[in-house]
């Protein structure tokens, strides 16, 4: 895969709204682009937790241990779930510099489903002469996606941090957020 078009896909892999870039938006809106901008190396962490242990065990640990496959994408449904109602409930923090925390957005970048897809179905071969320059790709473009969503969460924001409008986005990451752990469930019914 040229280098073009490892980053395209890579790009238009992490760029669909999910729970890492629901979490990243809503610093945005909560807190401004500064603070939303200083998660992003919680995102990066995440991604490369899970990235380079599924770049290293490559595209056959899934045949080789189908229950681990399993048992990840429950603690990702439950995980994504739990932000769920806690961003349901959360009060509303516009500009205090509260709300989403960089160990949330760790947690959650770890268990992102995409994490895996990147790491044993895009990514070459640890061993390739290409994996390291095709890290890095994957690495900025992860860090360029998650501004871009902190960016699209501060463009919420009114210019006093309206807690109606706030509450709002709040309530629809967190909607957003249930349908995406309960598209992980149903998944794995589909499978059994």
């Amino acid at each position: 895969m040229t280098p073009l078009l490892f980053l395209t896909s890579v790009v238009a892999l992490l760029a669909v709204p999910g729970p890492t870039n629901t979490l990243v938006a809503v610093a945005g809106a909560q807190a401004g682009l500064r603070r939303a901008v200083q998660l992003i190396p919680a995102v990066l962490a995440g991604y490369l937790t899970t990235v380079i242990p599924a770049a290293l065990l490559g595209r056959h640990a899934a045949e080789h241990w189908p229950l681990a496959a399993i048992l990840l994408k429950l603690c990702a449904a439950g995980w994504i779930l739990l932000l769920a109602l806690r961003l349901w409930r959360a009060p509303v923090f516009a500009g205090s510099g509260r709300g989403v925390t960089a160990g949330q957005v760790y947690l959650t970048t770890m268990l992102n489903p995409k994490a895996l897809i990147a790491g044993a179905v895009l990514l070459p071969a640890p061993g390739s002469a290409a994996f390291p320059a095709a890290l890095a790709i994957f690495a900025a473009a992860a860090g360029a996606v998650a501004a871009g969503w902190a960016l699209g969460g501060q463009l919420t924001r009114s210019s006093e941090g309206d807690p109606a409008r706030i509450r709002l986005l709040q309530r629809a990451a967190s909607v957003w957020l249930a349908l995406i752990s309960g598209s992980l469930l149903a998944s794995l019914l589909a499978v059994s």
